[in-house]
């Protein structure tokens, strides 16, 4: 009977794994797992399309030379693609006023299914009412290089994910950041590869040519790309393309000298970040409380710095004279620090009277004639006198100040 269970256990487990797998829609993500791959030719369709083929042409185009070095036999199962930005000259192709998609058959065959309509809006991340304008402002052109993306595809009334190896002169539909957006023989919105850095199960037939590390993979760019350059597909020629155009503004470029059969300029990978080995820097306390955030160094033949305490009294009864310099001591350096220490001292003194005579007393005049009365020890004699005198010695107004 516990055998039983065990084979019960056992068997359940297999087929909880098995489901799980399924589930995922092509394999893990992790970055030591395997993940499915397509490999989708200019034409194919692939598993699950939205719509039927709106591409234009089928022509394959003359292709950049692509990235990598030649003579080298790829490792079966491996795509160390580069990155692109999405900007690069000569990344995209086109035939001079032709458009490569036919975007009001898009807008037509996704309008007539409602389903699809929502689904094509949750995968391309737009509202189902602004599928028309979302599409119309794209631009149509054809892939140079081969290009990993995330595609999608239609299946139970939703949109399913996986990620493609789309063929050089595959017709795509690129947004204003240079990423493709639209895969046009089959109608599934597109959007970045995602980062798996694992090892992978290729699906489908490669083309000849394909080399896993020859694929691009596209970074959509941080400003809005007004015109595109890209290269005529029928003579390898310059062309500058209005973005959301249909061809029928292209302009001719042939004061650009960049040969068009070179491969894309790609990004090298950023280098991790080492870690610095100088000691951190506190920073100075003056440093930190003036306005600028820092302060210039001293000087290397500033002295000592002496303390000065300066003392402010309260009440201050006569402004303060500044010490004087001792014979034979040195000028003070520019930009040399001072210490300087504020001590407040508040001593208890009395308030002098407002009223306080401002002249010494006098003795009495002895010179006077003896028949008139002395005056009284303690009266000032500057008196004032005239017409406009105050009886009690007040200053007149227009005196006060003097």
């Amino acid at each position: 009977m516990p055998s039983t269970l065990r084979r019960i256990a056992a068997a359940a487990a297999v087929l909880s794994v098995g489901a799980f797998a399924a589930g995922c829609g092509g394999g893990a993500i992790g970055a030591d797992s395997e993940q499915d791959l397509n490999l989708q030719p200019i034409a194919a369709a692939g598993p699950d399309p939205f719509t039927k083929s709106t591409a234009e042409s089928t022509a394959t185009p003359t292709p950049a030379a692509p990235p990598g070095t030649g003579g080298r036999t790829p490792t079966p199962g491996t795509l160390s693609p580069s990155t692109v930005s999405g900007a690069t000259p000569g990344l995209y192709g086109g035939t001079q006023s032709v458009a490569s998609c036919d975007v009001e058959k898009q807008i037509r065959f996704l309008g007539g299914d409602q389903a699809k309509n929502r689904a094509f809006a949750d995968a391309a991340g737009v509202d189902p009412g602004s599928v028309a304008g979302f599409l119309r402002g794209l631009t149509p052109v054809v892939l140079r290089v081969d290009t990993r993306v995330t595609n999608h595809g239609f299946r139970d009334g939703s949109a399913t994910s996986f990620q493609s190896v789309l063929q050089a002169g595959t017709a795509v539909l690129v947004d204003d950041h240079g990423a493709p957006r639209v895969r046009c023989a089959c109608g599934n919105p597109l959007k970045p590869a995602n980062g798996h850095q694992g090892a992978w199960r290729d699906k489908g037939e490669p083309w000849p040519g394909f080399r896993g590390d020859r694929v691009v993979v596209v970074r959509p760019t941080t400003v809005v790309i007004n015109n595109f350059i890209i290269v005529n597909i029928t003579n390898n020629t310059w062309i500058e393309r209005p973005r959301g155009d249909d061809g029928q503004h292209d302009r001719k470029r042939p004061d650009i000298h960049i040969d068009p059969t070179e491969p894309p300029v790609t990004e090298p990978p950023s280098p991790p970040a080492s870690p610095s080995t100088s000691p951190p820097t506190s920073p100075s306390p003056s440093s930190s409380s003036s306005p600028s955030g820092s302060s210039p160094p001293p000087s290397p033949n500033c002295p000592t710095p002496t303390p000065t305490v300066t003392v402010t009294q309260t009440p201050t009864l006569r402004p303060q004279e500044p010490p004087a310099r001792l014979p034979g001591s040195p000028s003070p350096t520019p930009s040399c620090p001072t210490a300087t220490t504020t001590v407040t001292v508040s001593p208890s003194l009395p308030t002098p009277s407002p009223r306080a005579p401002s002249t010494p007393v006098l003795p009495p005049d002895t010179s006077a004639p003896s028949d008139l009365p002395s005056l009284p020890t303690g009266i000032p004699t500057n008196l004032p006198s005239g017409p406009n005198s105050d009886m009690f010695g007040s200053p007149s107004p227009e005196s006060e100040n003097v």
